[in-house]
Protein backbone atom coordinates (compact mmCIF):
# COMPACT_ATOMS: atom_id res chain seq x y z
CA UNK A 1 0.00 0.00 0.00
CA UNK A 2 0.95 3.66 -0.29
CA UNK A 3 -0.48 6.91 1.03
CA UNK A 4 -2.00 5.22 4.08
CA UNK A 5 -1.15 8.35 6.08
CA UNK A 6 -1.86 10.95 3.39
CA UNK A 7 -3.11 14.20 4.88
CA UNK A 8 -1.87 13.39 8.40
CA UNK A 9 0.63 15.44 10.37
CA UNK A 10 2.81 13.51 12.81
CA UNK A 11 5.32 14.47 15.49
CA UNK A 12 7.76 11.73 16.52
CA UNK A 13 9.87 12.04 19.66
CA UNK A 14 13.20 10.24 19.79
CA UNK A 15 13.08 10.56 16.01
CA UNK A 16 16.80 11.02 15.49
CA UNK A 17 17.70 7.33 15.62
CA UNK A 18 16.47 3.78 16.05
CA UNK A 19 12.72 3.12 16.05
CA UNK A 20 11.91 6.83 15.86
CA UNK A 21 13.96 7.42 12.72
CA UNK A 22 12.57 4.28 11.07
CA UNK A 23 9.04 5.45 11.92
CA UNK A 24 9.70 8.86 10.39
CA UNK A 25 10.87 7.17 7.18
CA UNK A 26 7.83 4.89 6.98
CA UNK A 27 5.41 7.74 7.75
CA UNK A 28 6.89 9.81 4.95
CA UNK A 29 6.68 6.80 2.63
CA UNK A 30 2.96 6.64 3.45
CA UNK A 31 2.34 10.30 2.71
CA UNK A 32 2.47 11.95 6.16
CA UNK A 33 3.97 15.32 6.96
CA UNK A 34 6.47 14.59 9.71
CA UNK A 35 8.22 16.50 12.47
CA UNK A 36 11.29 14.60 13.67
CA UNK A 37 11.87 15.66 17.28
CA UNK A 38 14.89 14.69 19.33
CA UNK A 39 16.98 15.90 22.25
CA UNK A 40 19.87 15.83 19.77
CA UNK A 41 18.61 18.38 17.26
CA UNK A 42 21.46 17.60 14.87
CA UNK A 43 20.24 14.02 14.60
CA UNK A 44 16.65 15.18 14.12
CA UNK A 45 17.64 17.59 11.37
CA UNK A 46 19.82 14.96 9.69
CA UNK A 47 16.89 12.53 9.48
CA UNK A 48 14.60 15.29 8.23
CA UNK A 49 17.14 16.34 5.60
CA UNK A 50 17.47 12.76 4.42
CA UNK A 51 13.71 12.46 4.03
CA UNK A 52 13.17 15.87 2.43
CA UNK A 53 9.75 17.09 1.38
CA UNK A 54 7.28 17.87 4.14
CA UNK A 55 9.66 16.95 6.95
CA UNK A 56 11.38 19.12 9.53
CA UNK A 57 13.67 18.41 12.45
CA UNK A 58 13.22 20.10 15.82
CA UNK A 59 14.73 19.97 19.28
CA UNK A 60 12.69 18.51 22.12
CA UNK A 61 13.37 17.64 25.73
CA UNK A 62 10.54 15.27 26.63
CA UNK A 63 10.86 15.93 30.37
CA UNK A 64 10.51 19.70 29.90
CA UNK A 65 6.94 20.84 29.30
CA UNK A 66 7.98 24.18 27.76
CA UNK A 67 10.22 22.37 25.27
CA UNK A 68 7.38 20.02 24.36
CA UNK A 69 4.98 22.91 23.88
CA UNK A 70 7.46 24.69 21.62
CA UNK A 71 7.89 21.60 19.42
CA UNK A 72 4.14 21.07 19.12
CA UNK A 73 3.50 24.75 18.38
CA UNK A 74 6.18 24.61 15.68
CA UNK A 75 4.43 21.56 14.21
CA UNK A 76 1.05 23.30 14.11
CA UNK A 77 2.54 26.49 12.69
CA UNK A 78 4.42 24.60 9.97
CA UNK A 79 1.73 22.13 8.90
CA UNK A 80 -1.56 23.54 10.19
CA UNK A 81 -2.35 20.96 12.85
CA UNK A 82 -1.43 17.66 14.50
CA UNK A 83 -3.00 14.25 13.87
CA UNK A 84 -0.49 11.75 15.26
CA UNK A 85 1.80 11.97 18.28
CA UNK A 86 4.41 9.21 18.53
CA UNK A 87 6.03 9.13 21.98
CA UNK A 88 9.15 7.09 21.30
CA UNK A 89 11.91 8.78 23.31
CA UNK A 90 13.26 6.66 26.15
CA UNK A 91 16.25 5.46 28.14
CA UNK A 92 17.27 2.30 29.90
CA UNK A 93 19.37 2.22 33.07
CA UNK A 94 20.39 -1.24 34.19
CA UNK A 95 19.99 -2.06 37.87
CA UNK A 96 17.94 -3.76 40.55
CA UNK A 97 16.13 -1.83 43.28
CA UNK A 98 19.21 -2.31 45.45
CA UNK A 99 21.56 -1.07 42.73
CA UNK A 100 19.71 1.93 41.31
CA UNK A 101 20.15 5.36 42.82
CA UNK A 102 17.12 7.54 43.43
CA UNK A 103 18.30 9.89 40.67
CA UNK A 104 18.55 6.98 38.21
CA UNK A 105 15.04 5.82 39.13
CA UNK A 106 13.66 9.33 38.65
CA UNK A 107 15.42 9.79 35.31
CA UNK A 108 14.04 6.54 33.92
CA UNK A 109 10.47 7.10 35.10
CA UNK A 110 10.51 10.73 33.95
CA UNK A 111 11.90 9.93 30.50
CA UNK A 112 9.89 6.80 29.78
CA UNK A 113 6.57 7.51 31.50
CA UNK A 114 6.08 11.09 32.67
CA UNK A 115 7.20 12.31 29.24
CA UNK A 116 4.25 10.60 27.58
CA UNK A 117 1.88 12.26 30.05
CA UNK A 118 3.44 15.65 29.30
CA UNK A 119 3.51 15.19 25.51
CA UNK A 120 -0.07 13.95 25.40
CA UNK A 121 -1.20 16.81 27.65
CA UNK A 122 0.32 19.40 25.31
CA UNK A 123 -0.93 17.68 22.14
CA UNK A 124 -4.46 16.92 23.32
CA UNK A 125 -6.22 20.14 22.28
CA UNK A 126 -4.58 20.05 18.86
CA UNK A 127 -5.68 16.46 18.24
CA UNK A 128 -9.21 17.33 19.35
CA UNK A 129 -9.25 20.34 17.02
CA UNK A 130 -8.74 17.97 14.07
CA UNK A 131 -11.78 15.92 15.08
CA UNK A 132 -9.62 13.30 16.76
CA UNK A 133 -6.21 11.78 16.36
CA UNK A 134 -3.79 9.18 17.57
CA UNK A 135 -1.40 9.03 20.53
CA UNK A 136 1.12 6.24 20.01
CA UNK A 137 3.89 5.15 22.36
CA UNK A 138 6.81 2.76 22.47
CA UNK A 139 6.26 0.55 25.51
CA UNK A 140 8.06 -2.82 25.77
CA UNK A 141 7.66 -6.50 26.47
CA UNK A 142 9.50 -5.47 29.63
CA UNK A 143 6.24 -3.86 30.70
CA UNK A 144 4.64 -7.32 30.59
CA UNK A 145 7.49 -9.61 31.67
CA UNK A 146 9.98 -8.70 34.38
CA UNK A 147 13.68 -8.67 33.54
CA UNK A 148 16.31 -9.17 36.26
CA UNK A 149 18.31 -6.06 37.18
CA UNK A 150 16.05 -3.78 35.10
CA UNK A 151 13.57 -2.59 37.73
CA UNK A 152 13.06 1.01 36.67
CA UNK A 153 12.76 0.23 32.98
CA UNK A 154 10.20 -2.52 33.56
CA UNK A 155 8.20 -0.33 35.94
CA UNK A 156 8.18 2.59 33.51
CA UNK A 157 6.98 0.47 30.60
CA UNK A 158 4.31 -1.29 32.66
CA UNK A 159 3.06 2.14 33.71
CA UNK A 160 3.05 3.27 30.08
CA UNK A 161 0.82 0.36 29.06
CA UNK A 162 -1.74 1.33 31.70
CA UNK A 163 -1.44 5.04 30.87
CA UNK A 164 -2.27 4.12 27.28
CA UNK A 165 -5.48 2.42 28.38
CA UNK A 166 -6.44 5.39 30.55
CA UNK A 167 -5.87 7.83 27.68
CA UNK A 168 -7.96 5.62 25.40
CA UNK A 169 -10.91 5.92 27.77
CA UNK A 170 -10.40 9.62 28.40
CA UNK A 171 -10.06 10.41 24.70
CA UNK A 172 -12.83 8.24 23.31
CA UNK A 173 -15.54 10.91 23.17
CA UNK A 174 -13.19 13.19 21.23
CA UNK A 175 -12.11 10.37 18.91
CA UNK A 176 -8.58 10.50 20.29
CA UNK A 177 -7.19 6.98 20.12
CA UNK A 178 -4.27 5.81 22.27
CA UNK A 179 -2.24 2.68 21.54
CA UNK A 180 1.26 1.43 22.24
CA UNK A 181 3.58 -1.17 20.82
CA UNK A 182 5.58 -3.61 22.94
CA UNK A 183 8.86 -4.43 21.21
CA UNK A 184 11.02 -7.38 22.04
CA UNK A 185 14.79 -6.93 21.99
CA UNK A 186 15.52 -4.71 18.98
CA UNK A 187 18.68 -3.54 17.24
CA UNK A 188 18.85 0.08 18.38
CA UNK A 189 21.47 2.28 20.07
CA UNK A 190 19.57 1.77 23.34
CA UNK A 191 19.84 -2.01 23.25
CA UNK A 192 23.52 -1.74 22.31
CA UNK A 193 24.01 0.24 25.52
CA UNK A 194 22.08 -2.37 27.49
CA UNK A 195 24.22 -5.20 26.16
CA UNK A 196 27.41 -3.22 26.74
CA UNK A 197 26.45 -2.88 30.42
CA UNK A 198 26.41 -6.67 30.81
CA UNK A 199 29.49 -8.63 31.97
CA UNK A 200 29.72 -10.38 28.57
CA UNK A 201 28.01 -8.24 25.89
CA UNK A 202 28.36 -10.81 23.10
CA UNK A 203 26.90 -13.58 25.24
CA UNK A 204 24.07 -11.30 26.36
CA UNK A 205 23.17 -10.49 22.76
CA UNK A 206 23.21 -14.16 21.75
CA UNK A 207 21.08 -15.08 24.75
CA UNK A 208 18.55 -12.37 23.80
CA UNK A 209 18.40 -13.58 20.20
CA UNK A 210 17.66 -17.12 21.36
CA UNK A 211 14.79 -15.95 23.57
CA UNK A 212 12.76 -15.04 20.48
CA UNK A 213 11.00 -17.97 18.75
CA UNK A 214 11.52 -16.25 15.39
CA UNK A 215 15.26 -16.47 16.03
CA UNK A 216 16.47 -12.90 15.75
CA UNK A 217 16.36 -9.48 17.33
CA UNK A 218 13.84 -7.04 15.96
CA UNK A 219 14.73 -4.28 13.54
CA UNK A 220 13.45 -0.69 13.89
CA UNK A 221 11.35 -1.02 10.74
CA UNK A 222 9.40 -3.90 12.32
CA UNK A 223 8.03 -1.40 14.84
CA UNK A 224 7.70 1.42 12.35
CA UNK A 225 5.38 -0.78 10.29
CA UNK A 226 3.21 -1.35 13.38
CA UNK A 227 3.04 2.39 14.02
CA UNK A 228 1.94 2.97 10.42
CA UNK A 229 -0.99 0.63 10.96
CA UNK A 230 -1.99 2.17 14.30
CA UNK A 231 -1.78 5.71 12.90
CA UNK A 232 -3.77 4.86 9.77
CA UNK A 233 -7.51 4.83 9.19
CA UNK A 234 -7.28 1.04 9.10
CA UNK A 235 -7.04 1.18 12.91
CA UNK A 236 -9.96 3.56 13.43
CA UNK A 237 -11.63 1.07 15.80
CA UNK A 238 -8.44 0.19 17.69
CA UNK A 239 -7.72 1.98 20.94
CA UNK A 240 -6.28 1.14 24.35
CA UNK A 241 -4.27 -1.78 23.05
CA UNK A 242 -0.67 -2.89 23.51
CA UNK A 243 0.48 -4.46 20.25
CA UNK A 244 3.24 -7.01 20.78
CA UNK A 245 5.91 -6.76 18.09
CA UNK A 246 8.33 -9.11 19.76
CA UNK A 247 9.25 -12.12 17.64
CA UNK A 248 7.05 -14.28 19.87
CA UNK A 249 9.02 -13.73 23.07
CA UNK A 250 5.91 -13.18 25.21
CA UNK A 251 4.13 -16.32 23.95
CA UNK A 252 5.60 -18.42 26.74
CA UNK A 253 8.65 -20.45 27.69
CA UNK A 254 10.77 -21.14 24.62
CA UNK A 255 13.27 -23.95 24.43
CA UNK A 256 15.40 -22.36 21.69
Amino acid sequence: MADRLAGKVALITGGGSGIGAATARRFVDEGAQVVVADLNVDSAEAVASELGGDTIGVAIDVVDRASIRTAIERTVAEFGGLDVLVCNAGVTIVGSVMDLTEDEWDKELDTNLKSVFLCAKEAWEHLAARGGGSILSTASMAGQWAIPADAAYCASKAGLIMLTKCMALDGAKQNIRANCICPGFTNTPMIDGYFNDQPDPAAARKFAENLHPLGRLGEPVDHANAFVYLASNEANWVTGTELNVDGGITCGIWGG
